[in-house]
């Protein structure tokens, strides 16, 4: 998967499912995507928070793509928009301390984001980076690549997001030794936003406001919430 800036739980539940989480951050970076960009709540719905970046382009890696600046405006967004939230004592210092994170890339800013929360949530993940891997993706189809990296980690099982079943085919895979499976979140996942909401559920916001209204514990029965198509 592609770095994303403090996504939303169901790729926290693809990163809990798994043994090795590897970042895909030497593709073309994608322009309006998740890559730089989260939701979170207000009172009348949700707002975005989105990363500045220096000269980005789809023409370009996610790896080569640059932060514009540190992110202090959105930092204190996020500050004022929890400050009254049940666990924001709790979970602030960790957020703040990936917002004030000394990197000049947005691949390496958005996975070290992903990365502190797993850290948090007590996951025990292993983490590492397709650039790892080659050097260049010149020549390589999509599934090959893949399947390629599953090779070079022994890997038998790959999981992909529910989104993949348009571009992967299970078959394929199945006959290069790997089993190939989706995840699928579930819609069910509803937690209490009060202070901030009081007049029904937001969801599918970043993880920063499922961890606000829940404790370690509660997050990590959401993690499990999800189904392998």
């Amino acid at each position: 998967m592609q770095p994303y800036f403090f996504p939303y739980i169901g790729y926290y539940q693809l990163v809990n499912a798994v043994d090795h989480f590897i970042f895909y951050d030497d593709v073309n970076f994608i322009k309006r995507g998740w890559i730089n960009r989260t939701n979170i709540i207000n009172r009348e719905g949700k707002q975005l928070l989105s990363i500045s970046l220096s000269h980005s382009s789809q023409n370009k890696p996610i790896n080569e793509t640059k932060l514009a600046g540190t992110p202090d405006k959105l930092l204190k967004t996020v500050e004022y928009t929890y400050k009254k939230a049940p666990f924001f004592d709790e979970v602030f210092p960790m957020v703040k301390s990936c917002f004030l994170s000394d990197y000049d890339y947005i691949s390496e800013f958005a996975a070290n984001s992903i990365q502190k929360v797993s850290e948090y949530l007590e996951m025990g993940t292993e983490f590492s980076f397709s650039s790892e891997f080659h050097k260049s993706t010149v020549g390589y189809e999509k599934a090959r690549r893949l399947i390629d990296i599953c090779r070079k980690e022994n890997a038998d099982v790959y999981l992909n997001s529910i989104g993949g079943m348009a571009i992967y085919d299970k078959e394929h895979f199945r006959k290069n030794g790997i089993e190939l499976h989706f995840l699928k979140s579930s819609k069910n996942i509803q937690y209490d936003q009060s202070p901030i909401r009081t007049d029904g559920f937001e969801p599918a916001l970043s993880i920063i406001d499922v961890m606000m209204f829940n404790s370690r514990e509660e997050v990590s029965k959401m993690l499990g919430a999800y189904e392998l198509i």
